[in-house]
């Protein structure tokens, strides 16, 4: 019987293709003078932020650059001064980036119809959040709960703990009982790690990469073998369910039993 879903946030209900902390991210290590790809931006994504920079700067190729560029190895100095640039960059956006992804309000209106409650995580910040939560509420979409690392006493992603703070929040009974859905790996590893169902969204996902205006531009046979490329990555990363987008959510919810 299912009692909750938790949903992520920045390219699963809000922010399609999830370009917030993309455009941030790229911006801030680009002010030290080490341009980084959106390929290599999207790899740690789902991250608490300060998690995702260091895992970025300790990629191979960023970590040899960072090394030409300034002279050392990247430390945590290095951390601060990256997420120093990031932060005030992201804040100065996010409010731009809060729209409801297509179905997000539709399915959580559904999902409460169906006796469901609705919770979510984030690798955003407390203080991110504040922006970001009012912001889609204006629009139709709010949860019931929302944790973020702060909440988890600094243990993001891929870490559990926001996922069981949920649950304490929402009074749910097991996590046998639970639904998580992202749209990231860091997702996908957070959902397995506590336990819950996992499911992978593909549509808008930051694992796709695209905006909706590039998705649609695609043809059926490119889109196909992209969100078919998408699909296997969740999938080797333990996602039980895949899902193309969040329209599908409330039929799969229904075969698990509620």
């Amino acid at each position: 019987m299912i009692e909750a879903v938790i949903f992520d946030w920045a390219g699963t209900t809000v922010d399609y293709g999830c370009f917030a902390p993309v455009k941030a991210f790229m911006e801030a290590f680009a002010h030290y003078g080490v341009p980084v790809t959106m390929e290599e931006t999207r790899k740690p994504m789902g991250m608490l932020k300060r998690d995702h920079i260091r895992t970025m700067l300790h990629m191979e190729r960023i970590a040899a650059e960072w090394k030409r560029v300034h002279g050392h190895e990247a430390t945590e100095e290095d951390v601060d001064a990256v997420y120093a640039q990031f932060e005030p960059k992201l804040f100065s956006i996010l409010d731009q980036y809060a729209d409801p992804k297509p179905f997000a309000v539709e399915t959580a209106a559904k999902l409460r119809e169906m006796g469901l409650k609705i919770g979510s995580t984030t690798g955003y910040t407390d203080a991110m959040m504040n922006i970001v939560v009012p912001k889609a509420a204006q629009q139709g979409y709010a949860p019931d709960c929302w944790v973020s690392p702060d909440g988890a006493e600094g243990k993001g992603r891929p870490y559990p703990y926001m996922i069981f703070a949920n649950m304490q929040k929402l009074g749910v009974t097991s996590v046998r009982n639970v639904v998580k859905v992202g749209d990231t790996i860091s997702d996908v590893k957070e959902g397995v790690n506590a336990g819950v169902w996992t499911v992978g969204v593909v549509e808008g996902s930051s694992e796709l990469g695209l905006s909706q205006e590039e998705f649609e531009a695609l043809t059926p046979q490119e889109r196909e073998a992209a969100c078919r490329k998408v699909e296997e990555s969740f999938r080797e990363a333990g996602a039980q369910f895949v899902i193309r987008n969040l329209s599908q959510l409330p039929e799969l919810i229904c075969a698990l039993g509620n």
